[in-house]
């Protein structure tokens, strides 16, 4: 457990210091994982990580859907890609369906790898304007 510790206070400070696009995208790439680990578990049969694994999707979806400003008209486009993406969750977990996941796992790698250019966009831009 003590090689462990360096690791946990090394991501518990990273999400400490991320900025809000940062959280964003972390919490895009814990969702694949978790999506993943139930993917792994379907094919294993053991159904309590499934289970488990796609709760912990689930409540990243839902935490994706409650930080939106919506006040930005694209949010509530996004309320209703998430809306779907958390219903295909908890269709997944009930029929141990793997290829649903994949579907999830597409629309959630499309959305992660595009915040990722806004990301990077937006520090070019940033660097770029003299203010680094």
């Amino acid at each position: 457990m003590a090689m462990n510790q360096p690791h946990q206070a090394y991501k518990q400070n990273s999400v400490n210091t991320a900025s809000p696009g940062e959280l964003t995208l972390l919490l895009y790439n814990g969702c694949l994982k978790f999506i993943k680990l139930a993917k792994k578990a379907i094919e294993d049969n053991q159904v309590e990580q499934r289970n488990e694994n796609l709760l912990k999707a689930q409540n990243i979806v839902q935490e994706l859907m409650v930080t939106l400003n919506m006040d930005v008209e694209v949010s509530h486009n996004l309320l209703q890609m998430y809306d779907y993406l958390h219903r295909r969750l908890v269709e997944a977990n009930l029929k141990n369906d793997a290829q649903i996941l994949e579907e999830v796992e597409g629309f959630v790698m499309e959305f992660r790898d595009m915040w990722k250019e806004v990301i990077q966009s937006t520090r070019k831009q940033y660097a770029e304007s003299g203010k680094a």
